[in-house]
């Protein structure tokens, strides 16, 4: 399945406790019936689903639990999925695929609690930039990080692998490196992928891990 080539015109959103970014890879157990409701239409229409960093609330609803206020980041990425499995009945492996950043106007909560956004606005790719001699101490070291975890079975790393392209190599330090959500989403949501390699770049030689 490929992603859709213009904004829908309503977007299925995940919110989640992580922050997906293009590219990326995503796996997701999914037992709701608002998520498995989530997952059947997207297949069904092969449409993406946005994932979007939960701020405050719960993606779970447990049974007599107080409403607690659900707010989540204003910008996200699609998820387009890669592999569904039954692991049990009612409870799927889902594997997705991060697509293009999105915004939205307007938000809706569904009856089933499944929040949809109108008015998505896709935002541009990555321009293509090399690293260049300034970054190679980073990319090498990102090479010998996926050389390392390519020796894990449960590591879950992007079928193609681009280390000749800035935005791509930032992306994937982000998703590595130990920093809070928030930095991690400022970081994706930068237009710049040399501004963002950048400050990659800077935090691994303020860890010295370059």
């Amino acid at each position: 399945m490929t992603l859709a080539a213009h904004a829908p015109d309503t977007l299925a959103l995940f919110p989640l406790r992580t922050v997906l970014f293009p590219g990326g890879r995503l796996s997701l157990k999914v037992f709701e019936a608002r998520y498995l409701d989530l997952v059947s239409s997207c297949m069904r229409e092969q449409q993406p689903f946005g994932v979007v960093c939960l701020l405050q609330g719960g993606k779970v609803r447990k049974p007599g639990a107080a409403a607690v206020t659900t707010r989540f980041e204003p910008m996200g990425v699609l998820a387009q999925l890669v592999e569904v499995d039954a692991m049990s009945p009612g409870v799927l492996k889902v594997r997705c695929a991060g697509g293009a950043r999105f915004q939205w106007t307007t938000l809706q909560e569904n009856r089933d609690g499944l929040w949809q956004a109108s008015g998505v606005t896709l935002l541009p790719n990555d321009p293509a930039e090399p690293p260049g001699e300034r970054f190679a101490d980073a990319v090498q070291a990102l090479q010998r990080a996926y050389a390392a975890l390519a020796q894990r079975p449960e590591a879950e790393l992007p079928d193609e692998q681009h280390f000749d392209d800035a935005g791509w190599v930032a992306n994937r330090w982000c998703e590595l490196l130990p920093v809070p959500l928030a930095a991690r989403q400022q970081l994706m949501a930068l237009t710049d992928p040399l501004q963002r390699l950048g400050l990659v770049d800077e935090f691994l030689r303020s860890k010295q891990l370059i």
